[in-house]
């Protein structure tokens, strides 16, 4: 992958904490009087990475509709892995293991806000498809406030094999579909799971679907047909670790 610009205080602090030597260089909006900006800079220096002071103009045009917070840094990001990374992840993880897969999820704020909670809740892996997701933008880095590069980012060529993968490696596999009896809360989240969510409008996939073992639903008795898909995902992770004792 080509270098790219990440902005705002939380990516950039992500990508100095986690990734530093990928980081060369770091532009800082003149006038600048945000502490953190400044202990980003500082911290920066102090790495042997260049820091420079520009116009606000300029960090708006990197930054498009991304919010900058005056902080910006050119980024070589690593290659994303693929399925045959995951059985190592798995094992690493053991027991503990939970995988997030988003089928279908392409818009940037919606996969940043996913990756924020995967990495609040310590996912073992996040699996989406190569070629219908948006990818690590500065958006999506924007959004995720540092998660992406707290958890690794699995590309799938073929989604449906990732989670045969899955489960060659000791995972259980539940979707999340609205057209089912069957509760998140009533599931067995315990031990190595993997956790299905799809689009709003089409949610996951017919084969999808097929591949999975369970399929449950988050009960909503209100009025509401569905949910963001990011909240939906807050809201299964985080039911998962209730389950396993997480406090």
């Amino acid at each position: 992958m080509s270098e790219s610009w990440i902005v705002g205080i939380n990516p950039v602090d992500g990508a100095l904490s986690n990734d530093a030597e990928r980081v060369s260089e770091i532009l800082v909006e003149n006038g600048q009087r945000n502490p953190r900006v400044h202990e980003l800079a500082e911290r920066a220096k102090a790495l042997k990475i260049p820091v420079h002071h520009r116009p606000r103009e300029q960090l708006d045009r990197l930054a498009g509709e991304a919010r900058h917070q005056g902080i910006a840094a050119l980024y070589q990001p690593p290659p994303l892995a693929g399925e045959s990374d995951l059985p190592e992840l798995i094992e690493k993880a053991g027991h503990d293991a939970l995988v997030l897969v988003l089928d279908g999820v392409t818009d940037p704020h919606n996969l940043g806000a996913c990756l924020r909670s995967a990495a609040a809740a310590n996912v073992t892996a996040v699996v989406v498809p190569k070629d219908r997701a948006v990818g690590l933008t500065p958006v999506v880095r924007r959004a995720s406030a540092g998660g992406a590069d707290r958890v690794p980012l699995i590309a799938a060529t073929n989604l449906a094999r990732a989670l045969r993968t899955l489960k060659d490696a000791g995972v259980w596999i539940t979707g999340l579909a609205g057209d089912t009896d069957k509760s998140i809360y009533d599931m067995d989240l315990k031990g190595p799971v993997a956790l299905v969510l799809g689009s709003e409008g089409e949610g996951i996939r017919r084969l999808t679907r097929e591949t999975c073992d369970f399929v449950a639903k988050i009960p909503m008795p209100g009025t509401m047909e569905s949910l963001n898909v990011s909240v939906a995902t807050g809201i299964v992770l985080f039911e998962a670790l209730r389950q396993r004792g997480v406090r």
